[in-house]
């Protein structure tokens, strides 16, 4: 049997959160750009922020149809893909956050090998100085 005091501390901590939690920014609306292969999200607050698509984990490899079925969740806290089974965090997408660390470190990965002619011309330059320094403890 649950004790009810101490269900009603927890539901006082909980509401008291969720309170607290609706000053941070959640979606009004969710739509996808195929033009562009971003989604646009329009927040509560007025401000408009847009993500790529292949940037975000569960949505890579999805056709254009099934990344339009997007819904908000959760007061605005959320974006959910029913058919992808896929769901993200407003508040992490807005500070870059686009899935789980191994999904990030994956795409730190991808960006670290990019080649570009800039980046060759300063391994070269770097080469011929004798390499990366030696770190130091």
């Amino acid at each position: 049997m649950v004790n009810n005091i101490d269900f009603e501390t927890q539901f006082k901590q909980a509401k008291q959160a969720g309170l607290a939690a609706l000053g941070e920014p959640r979606a009004k609306t969710a739509r996808y750009s195929r033009a562009r292969r971003k989604f646009v999200v329009e927040l509560t607050n007025g401000c408009t922020f847009m993500f790529p698509v292949d940037m975000a984990q569960g949505l890579t490899g999805a056709t254009d149809s099934e990344l339009a079925d997007v819904e908000v969740l959760g007061s605005g806290f959320g974006l959910h893909w029913e058919k992808l089974d896929a769901d993200l965090s407003i508040p992490a997408l807005i500070i870059g956050i686009f899935g789980s660390k191994a999904w990030m470190q994956e795409l730190a990965r991808r960006g670290g090998s990019v080649t570009s002619p800039t980046k060759a011309a300063a391994a070269r330059s770097n080469g011929a100085k004798g390499g990366r320094p030696i770190k130091r403890a």
